[in-house]
Order: structure tokens, then C-alpha cells, then sequence
């Protein structure tokens, strides 16, 4: 991406760039979802697509996720690149199994690719209240077969989305929903991915590492500013892909700077800060300075209330108070 023009992009400008290119790349590339087409989406991201593109390959479906996953399942089966839109992650369940119990096998049983890509708009910050809210992405990174993103700034999400279509396999595309107007960047203009499957140290630091995703990484900016003034240098390490984690780059975080903080918005029990820390625990543990710490949202469903919402919600403000304590360990 070195010396390539650029242009500035909002996250969701970055995502709707990214599909738009791979349209205008691949004609198999389709689009299908509620209200994506004449509506532009629920968050604008498919804006000006049915016009570019035509009601063939911008497709409005009917208000039923297992009927977009399943017919995204088949189209990919025939040949063609579906990129499926569930208006919130929330309700992905409905399309659970034909998800982990079958695009996520085809591959395994017979050898079938299953090159389609299904995006999840995610995450609190927005109050909309426990149906609409939630971090999802733990459930899928248990099912061998899925490979799962989460980009955090507008050229991983251009990048990211365009691997993701490109990929035979399934990939789920988390996209949090309080970063599409609120993080804006320098995006390289033009052609270019993000591999699949690696992290991205995006701060530098020797007292100790935060490894994060999605929108906590901003959270974890905010707080390594404030960390700086106070004489502790954090280290953050961007995972971008969550399944297959990139271990390597985690594990070489946590080397240098001997102690671990583990961040991210979904809850606690049985998300992704769980498996790194068994990880770390055992291939990183004589490195260890410190307990391996965990910042979440607590095992609720996520308040409609914006105070309890806050409340809920990881931030800087717990984050600086987590790691203050871990670098006096």
C-alpha cells in the first residue's frame, strides 16, 4: 500500500468502497439482504448499489435470515460470491445452523467451497438495547470451517472486506455499528487486501500488552495515551481476524513487554479473551510478570438505558484503572 494515493473514508465509506470495487472486479460478486437495495441498508453502507448495479445482483430479501443464509449457501455452492447482510448481528442465530452445520463443513465432507461472505453489523454504543446490540463473534470462532473478522479502522475494513469476498471459504465480517460515522482515516486508493488471519501491532510498548479488536481498539488508544503521561507504555495488538488468530503475534507481544491485558466488548464468559489466555498460559507463562487480566462486559444482556449501557460497556476509563493495577503488580 506503500506510495499509493489515498483518500480520507469513514469506516462505513471504507466497506461500501471495498464491496463496490470487488463488484465492479468480479460479476459473480451478488449482494442480498433486508432493505439493502432501494432502501440502501439500515445504516446506508449499500447506498447507490441497486442503481450501479442493478436489482440482480443488489438483491432485497424477505425479513428472514435463514432464507438470505440459506440461499447465500447455495448460490456459492453454484459458482457465484453472495455477500449476505444481516441488519444486526444479533440476528444471525437465525441462520445458526446452516451456518456451523453446514457452510462450515462443506469443505471437510466433500470438498466444496463455500465462497460467501456474511455481514454482521455488531456491537453496543448505539442504545439499541439487547436485541440489537451484541458482540456475537465468540459463537463462530468455536466452529472449525468459519473464518471470522473484525476490523477496527477504515482501511482494515476496506481491506478486510475484500479478502473476505475473495476467500472460497465462509467468512463472517463483523462490523461494528459505533465506528461507521465516528472513525474516519486515510484509506489507499484503489486495490489492495488485508490478509486473513493476521494481527497488527498498532502501538508500541514495553510495559505491557493489550490485546484487542473491533472497537475496543480505540478504547485501547485512548487509555495508552493517558497510560503515557503516567509512565506506562502499552503495547496493543489489533487481531483484525479472530478466526484463525494470528497466536504468533500475540505471543511475541507478550514476550517483549511480560504482562497481558485482554480486551473486548463481547461478554465474558466464553469470549475470545478466555482462549488467548489459555494460550498464553501455556506458551507464554515464564514470560509472565503478572496475572493475565480480562476487561468485559459483564455476563448480562446488553441495557436499553444509555447510563447502564455505559455502565456495561467496557471504556478508557475502566481500561486505564485495569492496567494501572497490572503494572504495579
Amino acid at each position: 500500500m506503500s506510495g499509493a494515493k489515498s483518500v480520507q473514508l469513514t469506516y462505513l465509506e471504507a466497506i461500501r468502497q471495498g464491496i463496490q470495487e470487488e463488484m465492479r472486479r468480479d460479476p459473480d460478486v451478488f449482494l442480498l439482504g433486508e432493505d439493502i437495495g432501494v432502501y440502501g441498508g439500515a445504516f446506508k453502507v449499500t447506498a447507490g448499489m441497486l442503481d450501479e448495479f442493478g436489482e440482480r445482483r443488489v438483491i432485497d430479501t424477505p425479513i428472514s435470515e435463514s432464507a438470505i443464509v440459506g440461499a447465500a449457501i447455495g448460490a456459492s455452492l453454484m459458482g457465484l460470491r453472495p455477500v449476505a447482510e444481516m441488519q444486526f448481528a444479533d440476528f444471525i442465530t437465525c441462520g445458526y445452523d446452516q451456518i456451523v452445520n453446514f457452510a462450515a463443513k462443506c469443505r471437510y465432507r466433500w470438498g466444496a467451497a463455500v465462497p460467501m461472505v456474511i455481514r454482521a453489523p455488531s456491537g453496543g454504543g448505539i442504545h439499541g438495547g439487547p436485541f440489537h446490540s451484541q458482540n456475537p463473534e465468540a459463537w463462530f470462532t468455536h466452529t472449525p470451517g468459519l473464518k471470522v473478522v473484525a476490523p477496527s479502522t477504515p482501511a482494515d475494513a476496506k481491506g478486510l472486506i475484500k479478502s473476505a469476498i475473495r476467500d472460497n471459504d465462509p467468512v463472517l465480517y463483523f462490523e461494528h455499528k459505533a465506528l461507521y460515522r465516528r472513525i474516519k482515516e486515510e484509506v489507499p486508493d484503489g486495490d489492495f487486501t488485508v490478509p486473513i488471519g493476521q494481527a497488527a501491532v498498532v502501538r508500541e510498548g514495553r510495559d505491557l500488552s493489550i490485546i484487542t479488536y473491533g472497537a475496543m481498539v480505540h478504547v485501547a488508544r485512548e487509555a495508552a495515551e493517558a497510560l503515557e503521561n503516567e509512565g506506562i507504555s502499552v503495547e496493543i495488538v489489533d487481531l483484525r481476524t479472530l478466526a484463525p488468530l494470528d497466536e504468533d503475534t500475540v505471543l511475541a507481544s507478550v514476550r517483549k513487554t511480560s504482562k497481558v491485558l485482554l480486551l473486548h466488548e463481547d461478554t465474558m464468559t466464553g469470549g475470545i479473551g478466555g482462549e488467548l489466555a489459555a494460550r498464553i498460559a501455556q506458551k507464554a507463562f515464564e514470560y509472565l510478570d503478572g496475572p493475565i487480566v480480562r476487561l468485559t462486559a459483564p455476563d448480562t444482556p446488553v441495557p436499553y438505558s444509555p447510563p447502564l449501557e455505559e455502565a456495561f460497556l467496557p471504556n478508557a476509563t475502566k481500561l486505564v484503572e485495569a492496567a494501572r493495577s497490572l503494572a504495579r503488580y
